[in-house]
C-alpha cells in the first residue's frame, strides 16, 4: 500500500492489472494521487473483497480493467452486476513494460490514470447472455475441430508402420469410411507390435468419430 489517506474529493477511480491467478489494483483520487493498491485472488470472494476495498475509499467513478475480453472477462461482469461503471483501460505493451522495468503495481496505476484523464471510455463486450453462451460453445466447437485434425493426421501416420494387409484395406479411402473400418477393428491380444498399432488405430478412430458431427443432429 501507498498510504491510507482519504481521497480528497471524495470520489476515486480504480485501475486493475488482470492476470490468470491474482489481480492487482490501484486506487487514485480526482487529483491523481494513488491511495493504496491491493492484490486479490480471481474468485467470488477475491472480487468482493476487491468492492468492498475500494468502496471504502469514497464514490468509485468507474473502474478500469486491463484484459476485460480475457483474464478480466469475470471481474468485469461481476463488478457490472453490482452495479459499476468499468471502462477497458487496454494492455500494456509488454516489450516497453520490460524494458522499463515495469510492475503489475505499476499496470495498475496506469490503468487508474487512463481512466481519470479520459483515456479509457472502450466499454468492454458482455460477458452474460446469449453472446456469452455462444463464445463458451464456439470454444469448445474450436477444440473439437482442432483434435479431430490430430487425430486424422496421427492416423496416417502410424498407419505407414501398419501391415501390408491393413494398408491396403485403408488405401484410397475418404476420412469417414477410413475412420469407419478403423473403429470395427477387432480387438488382439497384445502380443506383437501389430497389435497394438491396431489397438492405437482403433481408439483414434473412434475418438475421430466422436469429435465429428453427425448430420442427423445438425439443424438449420
Amino acid at each position: 500500500m501507498h498510504g491510507s489517506e482519504q481521497p480528497r474529493s471524495g470520489h476515486v477511480v480504480i485501475g486493475v492489472d488482470t492476470h490468470k491467478h491474482v489481480h492487482v489494483a490501484a486506487v487514485m483520487d480526482t487529483i491523481g494521487e494513488i491511495l493504496a493498491t491491493l492484490t486479490i485472488p480471481t474468485d467470488s470472494g477475491g472480487f468482493q473483497q476487491l468492492a468492498d476495498w475500494a468502496a471504502a475509499f469514497g464514490t468509485i467513478l468507474a473502474f478500469g480493467i486491463k484484459g476485460t475480453g480475457s483474464y478480466g472477462v469475470t471481474l468485469t461482469s461481476f463488478l457490472r452486476r453490482t452495479g459499476y461503471k468499468v471502462v477497458e483501460a487496454g494492455r500494456p505493451d509488454r516489450r516497453l513494460r520490460r524494458m522499463n522495468g515495469g510492475s503489475d503495481t505499476l499496470d495498475a496505476e496506469n490503468a487508474a490514470r487512463a481512466v481519470l484523464a479520459g483515456f479509457a471510455t472502450a466499454t468492454p463486450k458482455t460477458a452474460d447472455g446469449e453472446s456469452e453462451m455462444i463464445r463458451q460453445l464456439k470454444i469448445a466447437y474450436a477444440q473439437a475441430v482442432e483434435q479431430r485434425a490430430a487425430a486424422i493426421v496421427t492416423i496416417k501416420a502410424m498407419l505407414v508402420h501398419a501391415s501390408d494387409v491393413l494398408r491396403g484395406e485403408t488405401a484410397g479411402k475418404t476420412q469417414i469410411v477410413l475412420a469407419r473400418h478403423l473403429a470395427g477393428l477387432r480387438p488382439r491380444r497384445l502380443d506383437t507390435p501389430e497389435d497394438a498399432l491396431r489397438h492405437a488405430l482403433r481408439t483414434l478412430a473412434k475418438r475421430w468419430q466422436y469429435w465429428t458431427p453427425r448430420p442427423s443432429n445438425c439443424r438449420r
